[in-house]
């Protein structure tokens, strides 16, 4: 059995503001105004490290790769308005590929000990365009 930490010592993952883990793995080198096309990152969360609630202003693709099934709640707001559960257990009606769309509030946390995904944002994701909820904090909808 492959541990969180195995994954993350084995893909040499950081600690990522909303929660989890990650590392780039690719950013297109052209881009408008000094922003690359898209960028990919691999992420990975614990059952112990729920992301919080963010959303980016760009398109995200989320990919699923192993470990548990994932919950993603999504919504105009920092309420869930829809619910995804990603893994390949497509008899249940899980999906293992996502899109969520510019400017969309989102939370991901795993069902189990830990899930490992990738996720491609175009254009790249930045960190000045991350937009972070913290509870007790009014959100900027």
């Amino acid at each position: 059995m492959t541990t969180a930490q195995e994954i993350v010592e084995k893909l040499d993952l950081a600690p990522h503001p909303e929660g989890g883990y990650y590392r780039r793995t690719y950013r297109h080198e052209d881009g408008v105004s000094g922003r690359a096309f898209a960028s990919s990152i691999y992420y990975l969360i614990e059952q112990k490290s729920f992301a919080l609630w963010h959303r980016v202003d760009a398109d995200e693709l989320w990919f699923w790769h192993a470990g548990a099934p994932a919950v993603i709640e999504t919504g105009a707001d920092t309420k869930a308005d829809e619910t995804h559960t990603m893994s390949m257990d497509l008899a249940a009606g899980h999906k293992p590929q996502l899109v969520i769309h510019g400017n969309t509030w989102q939370r991901i946390r795993s069902t189990g000990d830990w899930t490992l995904f990738s996720s491609v944002v175009s254009p790249e994701f930045t960190f000045e365009t991350l937009d972070l909820h913290i509870e007790g904090r009014p959100a900027d909808t």
